[in-house]
């Protein structure tokens, strides 16, 4: 009957406030399996890679940034061409195996010694890469799977997913590290590496019998749903140069970098001059770790899809912006380790929780071409141009002989100008998903 609220599955999902409807659980249960695989090996190489960027100095985290924009800007192409002429079936596993062979390929170097500071390096800068790459593909292939609405409901529970790997991994690398050594601790990482490939292998399947992708090809205008993109290498640039729905996506992604990589990097030295034993630093970041995904992961599992259905996107979005802004002007009164540590850790919980399934709603209204390549490029080389700008101006207000206080006032407009991108995006989105 027409008014009627749509029927809901009966599972244990509901219990979490998680609004399943007919054919849903197996693509809800096979998403958080998924992200919760592709982040548990993240976080068993997280802790290692924090503590690299350390030991290098602190003085040359922008370096270390840049490299990895670098990086980014040459990887970026190469995954555009690749969506370009193989069908989402196959170029999602051919991502992640990829990676999986670097894995297996610095195990071998890491196991056998060769060159360990040029190693060292490479794998900080490696990861970085890693992990921006395989969370955009997940969440590309997610926003291309569902509907807007779906993705309302839903993402919140799926990213929960990911903050319980989140929390497994530095538990497991804890646990195994010194039973199995670092060197093998980077083959339990592509094991979980490929146990989310074969969810995603799951998913595409789920797509196809129940019906979701002709769903889904009915609303694109590029052509049905799984078959190859087309168009060039670099082509999910120009769309978003001349799309203000995705520059905006990409200016709000850049804002939240900006205030993130500036944070971490005065909590970064604050930590190195606090804190000198390199083992109690790795545990720092570790049990950090650990605080903020339990943190999201409760939020995500009780509250994320209610607060982005009742609250709405707008506000979602905002949340961590409004934070920024009040917290930078809070970090300049109080400059200290502790609250900067504390500021940084809500911080990431509430991105984690709420704000990153908002950003990732925003892409279910657009093209197909525009999830992959366009998204590809937001999340990765724009990411990554806010690392590294962030860590050059926290270099240069330091090196200019700012304090800490007046540093962290920096931040604040970062936030404030956040907010207003995030309400703009929010009426942007309903405009397009109601058209």
């Amino acid at each position: 009957m027409a008014g009627e609220a749509p029927e809901r599955v009966r599972t244990p999902l509901l219990a979490l406030g998680v609004e399943v409807r007919p054919g849903e659980a197996a693509a809800a249960a096979l998403g958080f399996a998924y992200f919760f695989a592709l982040l548990a090996g993240y976080y068993i190489l997280r802790p290692l890679r924090e503590e690299m960027g350390i030991r290098g100095g602190v003085e040359n985290l922008p370096w270390n940034f840049t490299a990895t924009l670098l990086a980014m800007v040459a990887a970026v192409p190469l995954y555009s061409a690749l969506v370009a002429r193989v069908p989402r079936a196959r170029a999602v596993p051919l991502v992640y195996r990829f990676f999986l062979s670097n894995l297996l390929a610095f195990h071998l170097l890491v196991r056998f010694g060769v060159a360990p500071r040029e190693v060292a390096r490479a794998f900080f800068v490696w990861v970085s890469v890693y992990n921006l790459f395989v969370v955009s593909v997940f969440w590309s292939f997610l926003t291309d799977l569902m509907t807007s609405d779906q993705a309302k409901r839903l993402f919140g529970f799926v990213a929960a997913g990911g903050s319980a790997g989140a929390l497994v991994g530095p538990a497991a690398a804890g646990l195994l590290a010194g039973a199995l050594g670092a060197a093998n601790l980077l083959l339990v990482s592509a094991v979980l590496l490929e146990l989310s490939t074969r969810a995603a292998l799951g998913l595409v399947r789920w797509s196809r019998e129940s019906g979701a992708s002709a769903e889904r090809a009915r609303e694109e205008r590029p052509g049905e749903a799984g078959e190859a993109l087309g168009g060039g290498a670099f082509r999910g640039i120009g769309l978003v140069i001349r799309d203000r729905y995705l520059l905006g996506i990409a200016a709000q992604t850049l804002l939240f970098t900006l205030g993130s990589t500036f944070l971490y990097s005065h909590t970064a030295r604050l930590v190195a001059a606090a804190v000198p034993e390199s083992a109690r630093r790795t545990a720092l970041f570790a049990a950090v770790d650990f605080a903020v995904n339990l943190a999201a992961l409760a939020t995500q599992s009780l509250a994320t899809g209610a607060f982005l259905t009742r609250l709405g996107l707008g506000a979602a979005l905002g949340l961590v912006p409004a934070l920024s802004a009040v917290g930078f002007v809070a970090a300049a009164a109080l400059p200290g380790l502790v609250f900067l540590a504390a500021f940084q850790a809500l911080r990431r919980a509430l991105s984690y929780a709420v704000e990153r399934p908002a950003r990732e709603v925003l892409f279910t209204v657009v093209t197909r071409e525009e999830k992959y390549k366009s998204k590809g490029f937001i999340d990765t080389v724009v990411y990554r141009l806010g690392d590294s700008g962030a860590a050059w101006l926290a270099q240069g207000v330091t090196s200019l002989g700012i304090g800490l206080g007046g540093s962290m006032l920096l931040g604040a407009p970062f936030g404030l100008v956040g907010l207003a991108l995030a309400l703009w995006l929010a009426r942007e989105e309903r405009r397009r998903e109601s058209r």
